[in-house]
């Protein structure tokens, strides 16, 4: 091989070699520059700028679920009692189908329709009884900004207490029989949008704490009033009930 070959091959592999480096390693504006020198010296045309894929990160976030701990200080908006059949028309539209008996919900589970709910920021699920730990994820969504934002406004170290979550049918016929409150018919917790969440129990103990309530209040209002849910303040159990809508 004549010495003005090599003197012209040597460099181009050197150079190719720091390339391919480059551009697996550095930055995208690296990477532009290597592909101009590449076209010049093979004798190709220059890509332009728009006929270049845009190269986006991978796994951002969708802007919709990205949520920003809302500062309610000074909100003063008070909360509504909405109609049972707003909570029960957004639980058939957006939730899951009826959901008549156990072997049903946790098909649905195993699908992963549904989802398990424990403690999290700025609430914790006590011990159910007359129904499941599991919501739509939608519905999980929501709950757990609805405790960011009471920790935020509450404390740190504040939470609220989730009294009640998915309902089957069965269940809800075993719970008419034993209170006479209990929604007749179809209920909304039978489509895993709806939980309860108490208001006489805060940071893991029973107290009627008027502030706290007042607090957990002017959230469900905040969330209410941006039309993320319906809330009905059910005296008799001492909770709220909520739908995702």
């Amino acid at each position: 091989m004549k010495k003005t070959t090599l003197f012209f091959v040597i460099p181009f592999f050197t150079l190719f070699s720091l390339g391919t480096l480059a551009m697996v390693s550095y930055r995208p504006a690296i990477k532009k520059q290597l592909s101009e020198t590449y076209a010049i010296l093979l004798g190709e045309p220059v890509p332009r700028l728009e006929d270049q894929p845009l190269e986006l990160p991978e796994l951002m976030p969708k802007p919709e679920d990205i949520f920003i701990v809302p500062d309610l200080n000074s909100f003063k908006a008070r909360l509504r009692k909405d109609a049972y059949s707003n909570h029960l028309s957004a639980a058939e539209k957006n939730g899951t189908e009826l959901i008549l008996d156990e072997k049903r919900l946790f098909q649905l589970v195993e699908k992963g329709t549904l989802v398990e709910v424990n403690s999290g920021k700025g609430y914790e699920v006590e011990k159910l009884t007359h129904s499941h730990p599991y919501l739509t994820h939608e519905a999980k969504k929501i709950l757990e900004q609805i405790g960011l934002t009471y920790q935020a406004l509450a404390g740190e170290e504040d939470f609220f207490t989730v009294t009640s979550g998915t309902r089957t049918i069965d269940q809800q016929k075993k719970l008419g029989r034993r209170n006479r409150n209990a929604t007749k018919g179809n209920s909304s917790h039978s489509y895993g949008l709806s939980f309860d969440i108490s208001y006489i129990r805060f940071n893991g103990e029973k107290s009627w704490d008027w502030k706290k309530q007042k607090q957990l209040e002017k959230v469900l209002s905040h969330f209410q009033k941006q039309g993320k849910i319906y809330v009905i303040k059910e005296r008799k159990q001492n909770c709220f009930h909520v739908t995702v809508r």
